[in-house]
């Protein structure tokens, strides 16, 4: 029996093909548009995937992928995108690698790029660090290619950093663009910071988010209390996004202020700024024991703060008590959140989380996959 043709999201051919070749450090590399039009991307393969349609363009080809951190969202949407489009997902522990004794990371992008046809990183725990080794390591990737004249393309997809976690945020772009059809002008997000005992996390969402979601036209309210201030320079780049695309980006000491009438809430914890700088110098050094003890003064410094959890009474103070609960995964649930209010969003963001899958499917076959506009009418019917 002939399969039934499926209705994509509308492709703009050129503007899909002027992706080719792109690299994804951080969402503020690219344009809104652009964005736009690869959420459009992930949209089409998630319409495809789910009507069980192959997808597999990229074959025989090697996607590596580099933690320095734990994982188990992003390294489970790693593999399954990989393989969704014919590729062979490797997971590589950072620590493997010979950074520590001396190698570049432009060295260390060119050893592994000369094998592989497209590289994820992770490198999120120490500021100043993740993002700027990403891009040294693409660099290196470059050189190589050129100077042996490779045509390979090898796209870096940055899978989480100290500035930024792309992948992740333009999964969530997506859960709010099916939930809220008409668009994200108007719509207020709450990005909060919460209470967590477990270990001092990067900050990386929260800037992420900011950075991004102005830029769709939402209206985010960032809360967190004194000490946990995001990095200016990421700050600055939220602002510059909520005057492109026409939101805004205010910042408050209070959940309750950010959490009023809000359609959406994000509270997420994330660690003391001047804890974690202090952290860049412990992990230059070498020294364990006063990481360790950075990570103690962390945990107490936010215990001062139990009562911003994303309770009940929390969330009768949204638009009529009934905003979208968000989150990245794992919430400390009794500490972030209560298991009353995750009970109700389980389903949420469990399919929340699901969007990351086609973020990477997106990235990757936009880089990689001449025409793909047209391919994936094809594989559509």
């Amino acid at each position: 029996m002939a399969q039934q043709s499926l209705t994509l999201p509308a492709l703009d051919e050129a503007a899909v093909e002027s992706l080719r070749g792109r690299s994804m450090f951080s969402t503020t590399d690219w344009t809104a548009a652009e964005l736009v039009t690869l959420l459009q991307v992930a949209d089409a393969f998630e319409a495809l995937d789910r009507a069980g349609r192959r997808t597999e363009l990229l074959r025989a080809e090697l996607a590596y992928a580099l933690f320095f951190d734990q994982s188990t969202r992003t390294k489970s949407a790693w593999a399954g995108a990989a393989s969704r489009l014919g590729m062979q997902p490797v997971i590589v522990d950072g620590g493997s690698t010979q950074l520590s004794h001396g190698e570049t990371a432009a060295e260390t992008g060119a050893m592994l790029g000369m094998n592989s046809h497209a590289m994820g990183i992770r490198h999120d725990l120490i500021l100043g660090e993740g993002n700027a080794l990403m891009r040294d390591m693409g660099s290196g990737i470059a050189a190589y290619l050129k100077a042996t004249a490779d045509p390979r393309s090898v796209p870096i997809i940055n899978l989480q950093c100290d500035l930024d976690h792309p992948t992740q945020t333009l999964a969530d772009a997506m859960w709010l663009r099916e939930r809220f059809p008409g668009g994200l002008s108007g719509r207020k997000i709450a990005v909060s910071w919460a209470y967590s005992p477990s270990y001092a996390k990067p900050l990386s969402v929260p800037q992420g988010l900011s950075m991004l979601l102005p830029r769709l036209g939402a209206d985010v309210v960032l809360a967190h209390p004194p000490g946990y201030e995001l990095l200016p320079d990421c700050l600055e780049a939220a602002r510059q996004g909520a005057v492109e695309g026409g939101g805004s980006l205010a910042v408050v000491d209070s959940m309750d202020a950010a959490f009023a009438d809000a359609d959406v809430v994000y509270p997420k914890s994330w660690g003391p700024q001047q804890i974690m700088w202090s952290r860049v110098d412990a992990n230059r050094r070498g020294d364990q024991e006063a990481m360790k003890h950075l990570e103690q003064q962390a945990l107490e410094q936010n215990a001062r703060h139990r009562d911003w959890i994303c309770d009940e009474r929390a969330m009768a103070l949204t638009r009529n008590g009934a905003a979208l609960y968000m989150h990245c995964l794992p919430a400390d649930i009794g500490d972030e959140v209560s298991a009353g209010v995750m009970a109700k969003a389980q389903v949420d963001v469990a399919r929340e989380a699901n969007k990351k899958l086609y973020v990477i499917m997106a990235l990757l076959a936009s880089s990689k996959v001449p025409q793909l506009a047209s391919r994936l009418r094809g594989l559509a019917g």
